[in-house]
Order: C-alpha cells, then structure tokens, then sequence
C-alpha cells in the first residue's frame, strides 16, 4: 500500500482531497484487511487487485456516485483517489469486470454484512453511537428493472422487486423499499435492510431495534400493541406515535401532546433518506435480485456513517 519512487517527485498538494485523507486516517483500516482475508481467490489468472484497495474503490463509487465503468475511469484520472485506495503512479487500477467480480465476491461470502458491522464496531469505540434512541422509518427505492406485464404475458426481469400502491393517492411504485434504524441525534444508520417494495414498514420494524438504546421513535404506521408491550419488555421506552385502532375511540388529550412531541424528532430520519437519495444518488437500486441490492445497502450504509463520522467527530 505505499506510493512508489516516482512519487517522490511529485509536489504533495498534487491529488490532496481533504475528505479523503480525513478518512483514511480515522479508519481503522488494518480490521478490515483481517475480514477481507477470508475471501477466496479468484483462481488462475494474473494476480488479483488487494482486497482492502477494492473495498476502498467501493466505497469511492459511493461517495462519488459513480457506476463501475465511471469508477475505473476516475482511478486512473484523479489523483486523490489514487492515493486513498493505495495506487502509486505507475500502477494500474482495476477496471470495470474486476470490480464487479470483487463486489460479487463480497455477497457470496456474506461479508458485506461484517463490513458494515466493523464500523459500526469502531464508532462504538470512539463513542459516536449515544444510543439516547432510534429512529424508525422505511423509503421506497425504484428499480430500473422492467416489472410484469398485468397479464401475465411478460415475466419481471427482477423477479424480487415487487409493485405496491401509493396510499390516498394514484399511481405505483415499482422496486424495492429501504428500512433503517437510525441513532438519534448522530444520525447514523445502526440497523437497516431492503425489502420488495411491498413489504408493510411494520413487519422488519424489530429487527430495527438494537436492543441497547433508551426509546424507539416512529411515525403511527408502526403503532401495534405487542411491539410497545416488547419494547417495556426489553427496557426500551416507547416513542412511537398512537393512532386509533380499527375505528376505536378517538385519541385522548395526552396521547395527541405525545404525538406532537414526538413528531419532529422522529422526523430527524427523514434527513437520512434524503442524504441517500440527494448526495449518494440512491433513488433507485443498481442491481437485480435482493441478496445483490441488500450488500450494496450495507457499502452504502458504510459509506454514509464514514462521511456523517467526520462531522460528528
């Protein structure tokens, strides 16, 4: 991973990016060569790229929005990003097919998970989780993919996304949907997880808690008397908004105060989403199946806590 002598006699504010290099000395990168040292090798061939520079290159695709044609162009046309996956001068990147092989790689080794999880590890180190509580909520993501025909005469090309209607108004979404557990105040993603578009917000919400926070906040879609009776269960106070059930009484005094309260700090998570689709472009998934869109998930997710960790840092 160290420059080469040709490098020497280039002048040191040549390929600086300060976001970068801020990056790459906060992470604990050494981790996450251990983790990556369980892939498999490729095979015969010439020799593979390191592992810890291609993760790097993921996440710059990340950062940078960039598709794996785009990513190979701009490793060999910057010179910040060059020097934050570890490429010296006369060194060649890797190009399109090897990127997406390695990113494959990643899901069949199910180590796309551990990635995220090893951040998640180090920001718990650093004290950047503060666990006062969780966010809830889910966002629909497109799929560029052709959905079924109505009459069954044209099979899906991605037969994991699904369609769903759009509630109190017209139309349909096609694709898939993002759910997130998010810690409050640092806005970190702790928890998250894509779904076929129509999966209810309410079904993967548990597997949003991290079982360690003070309360869990959600708007009333999540409302359900079982989960407020396991979130006492477990000690996690219950800040999901009421709602009435099945035509039942209206909402009394208190629980309306306890919404409006409520309100505006659960709706800190909205920032989230929109940070995803607005600046790490994730308005529609990349890839065709849900194994494949849920590793991507969890790169971007990585990506995101990296570039949020320096602001809270």
């Amino acid at each position: 991973m160290q420059l080469g002598f040709g490098d020497g006699w280039v002048s040191p504010k040549l390929g600086v990016n300060e976001m970068l290099a801020r990056v790459d000395a906060e992470v604990k990168w050494y981790r996450y060569s251990k983790l990556l040292a369980k892939l498999k090798p490729e095979g015969a061939g010439r020799p593979p790229f390191d592992p810890l520079l291609m993760l790097k290159a993921l996440l710059l695709q990340q950062w940078y929005v960039l598709s794996d044609a785009g990513l190979e162009e701009a490793l060999n046309d910057r010179m910040s990003f060059r020097r934050f996956v570890g490429l010296d001068l006369t060194a060649s990147a890797p190009d399109h097919t090897s990127l997406c092989r390695f990113r494959n790689r990643l899901v069949e080794a199910g180590l796309a998970e551990k990635v995220f999880d090893e951040f998640q590890h180090q920001l718990e180190l650093r004290g950047l989780l503060l666990k006062k509580g969780t966010m809830i909520d889910a966002s629909l993501v497109q799929t560029p993919h052709r959905p079924a025909s109505g009459d069954g005469r044209r099979e899906a090309v991605d037969p994991d996304a699904a369609r769903m209607a759009y509630a109190g108004r017209k139309g349909t979404h096609y694709g898939y949907k993002m759910h997130a557990g998010v810690d409050q105040t640092s806005r970190l993603i702790r928890k998250h997880l894509i779904t076929p578009a129509n999966v209810n917000d309410t079904v993967p919400a548990d597997q949003m808690v991290s079982g360690d926070e003070q309360a869990v906040y959600a708007d009333r879609a999540y409302a359900k008397r079982a989960r407020n009776a396991w979130l006492k269960s477990q000690g996690i106070k219950s800040r999901i908004m009421h709602k009435t059930w099945g035509g039942g009484p209206k909402l009394t005094h208190w629980q309306q105060r306890h919404n409006t309260l409520i309100r505006p700090i659960r709706a800190e998570v909205e920032g989230v989403f929109a940070t995803l689709k607005r600046w790490f472009g994730y308005t529609s998934v990349r890839y065709k199946g849900l194994a494949k869109n849920n590793a991507h998930f969890q790169i971007l997710a990585t990506a995101y806590n990296m570039k949020r960790a320096l602001k809270l840092a």
